[in-house]
């Protein structure tokens, strides 16, 4: 198969796929729906540390990429409940090792933070 795309050229559509991954919230949320659907404010526990409004509109945006569905039950009050597209059941097989990377390497990284900021005299930064 031959690519159609260059993310390394300016313009290139496929760049949008970028944005989602270098949005941790994105890659969270499609981390745990990759077990099965949730609806939102279990999302929000699930995810700690993420706003309301940040999960309202993250999934908006994956939804809008075609990452996850959201699926309305008509019950009082209405329930709705978020799932993976298959195209987003894709990406969740990515964000796995990613994940397992961070959790297995940040000792490591947090170390080269320390010298690095030792290195240029300056305090360490979190976050």
């Amino acid at each position: 198969m031959i690519a159609r795309y260059n993310v390394y050229m300016r313009g290139c559509p496929a760049r949008l796929v970028f944005d989602r991954l270098a949005d941790k919230w994105s890659l969270l949320i499609v981390k745990v729906l990759q077990a099965e659907p949730r609806r939102f404010n279990q999302l929000r526990r699930e995810i700690d540390g993420i706003s309301q409004k940040a999960l309202s509109q993250t999934l908006q945006k994956l939804e809008r990429d075609g990452l996850v569905n959201r699926n309305a039950f008509p019950t009082v009050p209405v329930t709705v409940e978020y799932s993976l597209t298959e195209l987003g059941k894709t990406l969740a097989d990515l964000i796995a090792p990613l994940a397992a990377w961070a959790e297995n390497h940040i000792e490591e990284v947090l170390r080269a933070h320390q010298q690095y900021e030792a290195r240029q005299g300056t305090q360490p930064h979190v976050g």
